[in-house]
């Protein structure tokens, strides 16, 4: 009876082993959750602030930002992210830090009393590629930071000379038209992958990914020259980022009107844009249309501001039809103090 026990003992034993090692061989493992990042994200940001659809641009004029450093400097911070040598040969605000654009974040990260300012001020040579560091900044929820409206060009001549060549005057593109060019089929957002899952996750590492670009600066990969783009107008997507009012004015050929701070959301027409296809924005001078590409690259878009706005093209054509926002030298040029020299300790 003993042995007739061992036996069967020593024939189940063997016999849970193999079934104990197929069933771990067999047990399905669960993939990780595939996730929209470009949904999530775009989720994240109209949840948090939206500033694409409700404060952008943010600008501060020449003007105010003077009045406010004569009234109030220790409550106005100033950051320039020109070369180092034109900061400090063709003159900077005085107390302004130069910072990279590259390393914008990382600045920001490191001002101790960043709270205590009442506007933090980003300044470059025409307003366009500090509209880069403003959208960055702005969606990481530095919310007092805007660009100098046209850049130090519009604080004192002497210091950069960005806008006066770019104007259009006696340089104007007039094949404007005034035939409406229907929004694309809704489609669905780009593709990312930060390897990231929640919002503010993939916005960081999206941030981290445009900042660390091998061009140049950030700004280049986002801008494209009127010439590039009306010399082949069917290689883009043109968004006029324009009220429906002075789209009906004139435009682009085959450009699409999209209404600022109310087209690019989910639940309206942000699906509308193509990821298979240059997108190029343009609004009046430059100033919008920065930061609008800026957020919408991070989103996946191929997104390019067109330079200078039509300002750049047809200067006397905004005149004209009552477009008070332009650029014009003998009002936008300041004559306002500057120092030379490298950043402050």
């Amino acid at each position: 009876m003993k042995h007739r026990k061992l036996f069967f003992l020593l024939m189940i034993v063997p016999m849970l082993f193999v079934y104990t090692g197929c069933s771990k061989d067999e047990d399905p493992v669960t993939p990780p959750p595939q996730i929209n990042e470009a949904q999530v994200l775009a989720e994240y940001l109209e949840a948090n602030g939206d500033f694409l659809n409700t404060a952008a641009p943010a600008v501060t004029s020449a003007k105010v930002l003077y009045a406010d450093l004569l009234a109030k400097p220790d409550k106005i911070h100033v950051i320039d992210i020109r070369t180092q040598a034109d900061y400090e040969t063709k003159g900077h605000i005085s107390g302004a830090i130069r910072v990279d654009l590259k390393n914008i974040v990382t600045y920001m990260k490191g001002l101790a009393n960043v709270a205590s300012y009442e506007k933090i001020v980003i300044a470059c040579y025409s307003g366009q590629s500090a509209g880069v560091a403003v959208s960055v900044l702005r969606l990481l929820g530095y919310n007092t930071v805007s660009s100098l409206k046209f850049g130090m060009s519009s604080w004192n001549a002497a210091c950069a000379a960005s806008w006066v060549p770019n104007t259009g005057y006696g340089n104007n593109y007039t094949n404007f038209v005034t035939t409406d060019a229907p929004k694309a089929a809704a489609g669905t957002l780009p593709t990312i992958n930060t390897g990231k899952t929640t919002g503010k996750e993939i916005l960081e590492a999206r941030i981290t990914q445009f900042l660390a670009t091998t061009s140049a600066s950030p700004f280049d990969d986002i801008r494209v020259t009127w010439s590039t783009v009306t010399g082949n107008l069917s290689n883009y997507y043109i968004v006029n980022y324009w009220s429906a009012a002075d789209y009906a004015k004139g435009h682009l050929p085959g450009a699409i009107q999209y209404t600022p701070r109310a087209d690019l959301k989910l639940s309206a027409a942000l699906k509308t844009l193509p990821t298979n296809k240059p997108i190029a924005i343009y609004c009046f001078t430059g100033q919008t249309s920065a930061q609008v590409s800026t957020i919408l690259k991070l989103l996946g878009y191929d997104a390019k501001t067109l330079m200078f706005g039509v300002n750049i093209m047809n200067y006397d054509w905004m005149k004209a039809n009552g477009i008070a926002n332009s650029f014009n030298p003998t009002e936008d040029i300041f004559s306002y103090p500057f120092v030379l020299g490298p950043n402050p300790k």
